[in-house]
């Protein structure tokens, strides 16, 4: 039963590549796969020390360190739930998430963070601070915990444990909690193992924060139970100016990214290059659509195949990905091929669509949530005709690729006419003075929506909005060229680094008004 667990996949990794290099932490110290699975039990101990029960909801809040690595993986040993918060919350925010996942205990670093104590403290969740000296020591926990002599050895990990509570980031509503459980994380961390063939042999450097599904399933996870390696950047969150020393000291195989991420380590190749670019098996980018003329770039620069991906928190990650080129063709546009999953493309009646013909992307298997938390009326709708019905527009090509056109909410109805503002923004950013490009919907008297977009220029460009109208009317139908353009050095994004339409709409038509 444990190797239906993500817990008995980890461990079985450290029995078989205990001498391992499992996580680093850049210019400080390294831990092997056996060192990493003594201090997570060790961790664990003192956490059922503490009063840790099976299916308490642990909250914790770190940059991403070598604690919170510990922590998170030693919370899911003891049978609790771990719920990753973004330290940069307000506490008006962290009220919130700590009340709706019903955290009974708050785990920080040792210096702490200041408004995530504050909406403990108003809730009354006790608070537990968490410090490594050196990977020859054990975490010590603040207030330390008196020893009950605890024997975790005892405590068996189920396949139905909830394992992860994380919010979806609220695309369209207020955020909705998901718990996922020990098969759900087990099954997703194998489907990326098996699509991206990661095998002890291979390291990565994480630049996304683990509070969010992407940089913790695909580039941590999943890597530790492959018998991988992973280093975590020295300032605890990603740094350009660091990035590529870190990835050649580290002899980096691949690393995963927003396409946001990916863009500034273009910008600062083509500013910037460095004497010389490790090889690389693959780059992975997933959490946001990338335009092909990003991808094309990419590959150029760096001499790897950037393979595309579709994931959401409900699936624990992964969907669907391109493959790895000997395995098959990597196509510009797609998100690959569906891993490890049932997909299906249905009409609003439930009916499977064919070939071609768009439709919802819907999922079902292993990976998959059974349902959000205290949320019965997002439930019914999410789950309809036996199936996961992912609020994403997409169609399968004669290959079994996946294009994906928007999600249903962010489509832009112009007079009737449904557009699908990925496809402006793959324009946009095919432009070579565009840095950064966003296309959204705005109200509208006389069609009900119109497009408006927002640009950042590529550094020393002089580029303005006739400059950017004139560009769209040459590569676009004239009903989808935005009546807008903001030029502009800051896009709203997510803590993850995704850009939400919604947010940049509010932005702009804000600063307008």
């Amino acid at each position: 039963m444990e190797n239906c667990t993500f817990t008995g996949l980890l461990k079985k990794a450290a029995s078989e590549f205990p001498r391992c290099r499992a996580l680093s932490v850049s210019g400080k110290f390294d831990l092997t796969h056996e060192r990493l699975q003594e201090l997570i039990e060790h961790a664990a101990a003192r956490l059922v020390d503490a009063g840790v029960k099976a299916g308490d909801v642990v909250a914790l809040t770190f940059p991403n360190t070598v604690e919170y690595v510990i922590m998170f993986l030693a919370v899911i040993r003891c049978r609790a739930t771990a719920a990753p918060l973004n330290s940069a919350y307000t506490a008006e925010e962290f009220e919130f998430y700590l009340s709706d996942s019903e955290s009974k205990l708050l785990l920080t670093s040792k210096e702490g963070i200041s408004s995530a104590q504050t909406a403990a403290t108003k809730l009354n969740i006790p608070q537990v601070k968490a410090n490594l000296s050196s990977g020859d020591e054990f975490i010590e926990l603040f207030p330390s915990p008196i020893e009950t002599g605890s024997n975790v050895v005892e405590i068996v990990n189920d396949p139905s444990d909830a394992a992860l509570f994380l919010h979806t980031s609220g695309t369209t509503s207020r955020p909705k909690g998901v718990p996922l459980t020990q098969q759900n994380l087990g099954a997703s961390v194998q489907n990326i193992k098996s699509v991206y063939k990661l095998s002890e042999s291979d390291s990565t450097v994480l630049v996304l924060p683990l509070f969010h599904v992407h940089g913790l399933m695909a580039g941590l996870l999943s890597s530790l139970i492959a018998g991988a390696a992973v280093t975590l950047p020295a300032a605890g969150r990603f740094s350009a100016s660091t990035f590529w020393s870190d990835m050649i000291a580290y002899n980096a195989t691949w690393y995963t990214a927003v396409p946001t991420i990916h863009q500034i380590i273009l910008e600062r190749h083509l500013s910037k290059p460095e004497p010389s670019y490790p090889k690389l098996r693959f780059i992975r980018s997933c959490s946001a659509s990338l335009a092909p003329s990003i991808l094309e770039r990419l590959e150029q620069s760096f001499g790897a195949p950037v393979l595309e991906s579709y994931a959401m928190t409900e699936a624990s990650h992964l969907m669907a990905s391109n493959p790895l080129p000997e395995d098959g063709v990597h196509k510009a546009g797609s998100v690959g091929k569906p891993i490890g999953q049932e997909m299906a493309i249905l009409d609003e009646n439930g009916a499977i669509q064919s070939e071609g013909v768009k439709g919802e992307v819907c999922i079902r298997g292993p990976n998959v949530t059974k349902g959000y938390k205290n949320n019965p009326d997002a439930n019914n709708s999410a789950f309809m005709f036996g199936w996961f019905h992912t609020g994403d527009i997409g169609f399968f090509d004669s290959d079994g690729y996946l294009h994906l056109v928007g999600r249903i909410k962010e489509l832009i109805n112009r007079g009737g006419e449904k557009i699908s503002p990925i496809e402006v923004d793959a324009v946009l950013l095919s432009h070579t003075d565009v840095s950064q490009a966003v296309a959204f919907g705005v109200p509208d008297n006389k069609y009900g929506e119109e497009i408006n977009c927002a640009i950042i220029p590529r550094e020393g460009s002089s580029i303005n909005e006739a400059d950017v109208l004139q560009f769209c009317k040459k590569n676009l139908a004239s009903f989808k060229v935005p009546k807008k353009v903001f030029i502009t050095d800051y896009l709203p994004k997510t803590a993850s680094g995704k850009i939400q339409r919604r947010f940049v709409a509010e932005h702009f038509l804000a600063a307008k008004a």
